[in-house]
């Protein structure tokens, strides 16, 4: 999920794990999620699912981000298939749900797996933040529509893996979150 650059490292990475890539899975058009994916993706033969249509304007930009951000070989792609808020995706035998969360990038999608309580959230939170809304097209009030009204009704004991940083739970980010919690939301 995610392959933002390191090609060599993740793909010796899932060698060595005896796993087998089967696709490629991306939440958001910013190069450090998703410099990578055309090369793994050419090099596995493996398909790219998501983002949602609206950031493809951010991965026709993908040659020009890896030259700003220092991400050699970063270019663009086409996934082979978009995704939409209510679609599912697969990674072996786990289904994951898939919730359209815009307000960082416009098509940023989160994967949410209810059974075991967890969710990828790429960069729409962080453990006491939120995703940054001042690149284009980022919008802070979308942003936190997105997370208090697609993540905080799935339940408090959802543990989610962001894009940077530690691991939380939608109960803590509720609780301590000065962005998005429910105290900092209360009029």
């Amino acid at each position: 999920m995610d392959p933002g650059g390191d090609v060599e490292r993740l793909l010796a990475a899932v060698e060595k794990s005896g796993a087998r890539l089967a696709r490629i899975l991306v939440t958001h058009g910013h190069v450090d999620h998703c410099g990578g994916v055309a090369e793994i993706a050419a090099r596995a033969g493996v398909p790219i699912e998501g983002p949602q249509r609206e950031d493809a304007f951010w991965i026709d930009q993908l040659a020009q981000q890896g030259q700003s951000f220092g991400v050699p070989g970063a270019r663009l792609f086409t996934p082979d298939r978009w995704l939409e808020g209510g679609d599912t995706v697969t990674v072996g035998n786990i289904r994951f749900g898939v919730r359209h969360c815009p307000g960082h990038t416009p098509g940023h999608v989160v994967f949410v797996q209810p059974e075991y309580r967890l969710a990828f959230v790429g960069d729409v939170l962080f453990q006491g933040s939120v995703g940054r809304t001042d690149f284009p097209r980022g919008d802070f009030d979308t942003l936190v529509r997105s997370i208090t009204t697609q993540l905080w009704p799935l339940g408090d004991d959802i543990r989610f893996v962001p894009g940077h940083g530690p691991m939380s739970t939608f109960g803590d980010e509720r609780r301590s979150n000065p962005f998005v919690g429910d105290a900092a939301l209360q009029d």
